[in-house]
């Protein structure tokens, strides 16, 4: 248990850390007993110490933050999260609360499925947008994704204004082949369907998502007119609308009736095609879920009672090292076979070499797995009991197990560097050629493993050396076919300076970084120094080292390709000369506009938008419920700006 203020700050940025690779990098770096176990500690001593709650701990926010790439939209009304017990006793005493206030309500089941929640939002009978669930107030619309997935309705029998909310899911054999694709391309596996149904909606490709095989399972609705006294007939309504129906749903009036329906689905849940992860207990009749309210975090009238999570031991037989796009080295265990929960697990992912040695991980230990909800289990505990003192340590490779070039070691990552490692090649390409980046129409995932076989490309430069005879003798190649894909190539010359350095798949460097690189230094990034790079917005060492050695190793393949795409180089703002000119200021609290358009106006009005407070900060602009950085800035002295008076500010600009 979390002991004291200082343990407990400890606890909160951890649980930061561990949401934001579960939310935005689909990724997650713990089971989710682990995170439910840390949560609930920090829960508890924030109840104990109202005084000392930290306003960006995660139990008081819902859902995650926005991912990059997606616009912003706002819900009509609020997406809540949940609370969850664990077992009876807890059950019984969210039931003793509901019965002090309405001793004779009932209640209605129905399973918590394992996916990335989704609202839809129908007016006169069409989709007219689907947002994922984002903060609760505000969330990425994913519309064009959405229309691609089956089991969502484009239009309903209903002309009303309504939102239906939803699980976004991906049955278990659509994960296991995802997967195998994966690890094929010497990609990381996703960790379970849960994460590889949220990254699969969150593409910004649609064509990628509308191969992915997604279903929509509607769980609740928003605004609405219908008018409905109990839940359970509103859900009726919304199935009958044509809308995915769950395997069990029932009115209960008694918590034996509902321990029942929780049996039922323990034994029900690996004979499903999709995940659940336990079910969810709601007051079924709406005035009295109004009546009883929210907490801060979540409603008072429903709960997840969440299903044990199974655990299994095994022994590590060796460790093997998988090279993805990117080029960083995952170590992955050989387990000698375990069958947990039908599934024979023979792997394990390692996740890295920090995770490594912080465990202690050995070849030759017994583990143990723990599966909750996941296909994919973890190593979550070594058992040294069982050590025999042959065990070997795990050591950390200095050359790629593909290509043999030497491997940059960051401590907690490790990556080949040589962009010519076959591991790496086809993936690269593929990459490259994404809309995100050069944007090459016709050269996907096939058509690049087809020119790799043939041994057409071997390298990212190869791609501007094709010929149409080339083409021609591939199968499946007319001329027409060739002669698209040789003017979409063609076309890919002269593409901005940002597309192009994104393309070049750089570890740390996305699309936002390369943006910024390139309007801070335009065509002239290849050479740059550590200096240099420290000094823009945002950058940090790790990510100032991975682009130094990424171009230190690939300097030369990287001005080749540039003479050959002759990349555009980034046209200069005007900025507008305001009160905000050459100030340095931040941004906290919720705002009348999304962030990052508020961002991109000051910073045309002379601005510098920074992310933390410091002693040089010359504003902190605040909007309701204002953060830490609020905080700081009072205790360091920084002038405090309330939004209105930034708005003030900007409406006189120009006069």
């Amino acid at each position: 248990m979390i002991k004291n203020r200082n343990e407990y700050k400890k606890a909160v940025e951890t649980l930061k850390k561990w949401a934001y690779a579960y939310y935005i990098e689909d990724n997650p770096l713990v089971t989710d007993e682990v995170y439910d176990n840390l949560y609930r500690e920090v829960e508890a001593y924030e109840k104990a110490h109202p005084d000392e709650v930290d306003p960006t701990s995660p139990t008081r926010r819902v859902g995650a933050p926005l991912k990059e790439g997606f616009k912003k939209a706002r819900h009509l009304s609020r997406m809540w999260s949940m609370e969850d017990v664990f077992n009876a006793k807890e059950f019984e005493e969210w039931m003793a609360r509901i019965r002090k206030e309405f001793p004779d309500e009932r209640y209605y089941v129905e399973p918590k499925f394992d996916g990335a929640s989704l609202n839809l939002i129908y007016e006169n009978g069409n989709l007219k947008q689907a947002i994922t669930r984002g903060d609760g107030v505000e969330g990425e619309d994913v519309t064009n994704n959405a229309r691609t997935i089956q089991s969502i309705r484009l239009e309903i029998d209903h002309k009303d204004l309504i939102e239906i909310r939803g699980e976004v899911l991906m049955t278990k054999k659509e994960f296991e082949r995802i997967n195998e694709e994966r690890i094929e391309k010497g990609e990381t596996p996703f960790a379970n369907p849960r994460n590889a149904a949220a990254g699969s909606l969150r593409q910004l490709d649609p064509a990628i998502t509308a191969k992915r095989n997604l279903i929509f399972q509607p769980w609740g609705v928003g605004v609405n007119s219908l008018g409905y006294e109990y839940l359970s007939d509103m859900m009726a309504y919304v199935y009958n609308l044509g809308f995915r129906k769950p395997p069990i749903r029932k009115v209960c009036k008694s918590a034996e009736e509902i321990e029942a329906i929780y049996e039922e689905l323990t034994k029900m849940r690996d004979k499903l095609d999709v995940m659940l992860d336990g079910m969810v207990v709601k007051v079924d009749r709406i005035a009295a879920q109004e009546a009883l309210g929210y907490t801060v975090k979540a409603p008072r009238w429903m709960v997840a009672y969440k299903f044990p999570a199974v655990e299994k031991q095994t022994r590590i037989r060796d460790v093997v090292f998988q090279v993805g796009r990117t080029g960083v080295v995952t170590p992955v265990a050989v387990l000698e076979p375990v069958e947990v929960e039908g599934v024979v697990v023979e792997r394990a992912t390692l996740n890295n070499f920090d995770y490594i040695e912080k465990m202690d991980v050995r070849i030759g230990d017994m583990v143990t797995l723990i599966r909750s909800g996941d296909v994919i289990p973890k190593i979550i505990k070594v058992l040294t009991q069982y050590r025999t003192g042959k065990e070997k340590k795990i050591e950390r490779p200095t050359r790629c197990p593909v290509c043999g070039s030497e491997l940059l070691d960051e401590g907690k990552l490790i990556k080949c560097q040589n962009i010519n490692c076959p591991a790496r090649v086809v993936n690269s390409i593929i990459y490259f050629a994404s809309k995100q980046c050069l944007n090459i129409d016709g050269l996907g995932e096939k058509i690049v493993r087809q020119l790799y076989d043939a041994g057409l490309v071997k390298e990212l430069e190869d791609i501007y050396h094709l010929k149409m005879e080339d083409l021609l003798k591939l199968e499946g190649f007319k001329e027409k076919k060739a002669r698209n894909l040789l003017d979409a190539i063609e076309r890919s010359k002269g593409a901005e300076c940002w597309r192009f350095l994104n393309g070049l798949g750089i570890e740390h460097i996305g699309e936002v970084a390369s943006r910024k690189i390139c309007q801070t230094y335009g065509l002239d990034f290849v050479d740059l120094s550590k200096e240099q790079l420290m000094s823009i917005e945002g950058f940090g060492e790790e990510m100032a080292e991975s682009y130094l050695e990424f171009m230190r190793v690939n300097r030369e393949k990287v001005l080749r390709l540039m003479e050959i795409i002759q990349p555009k180089a980034p046209e200069k703002e005007e900025i507008v000369k305001s009160p905000f000119t050459g100030k340095t200021v931040v941004l906290t609290g919720a705002m009348k506009k999304p962030r990052g358009e508020i961002k991109a106006m000051l910073e045309h009005l002379g601005a510098k938008v920074s992310s933390s407070v410091s002693k040089k900060t010359d504003y902190v602009i605040y909007g309701e419920d204002p953060g830490s950085k609020y905080e700081k800035a009072q205790q360091l002295g920084v002038e405090l700006m309330p939004e209105e008076k930034m708005w003030e500010l900007v409406e006189k600009v120009g006069e």
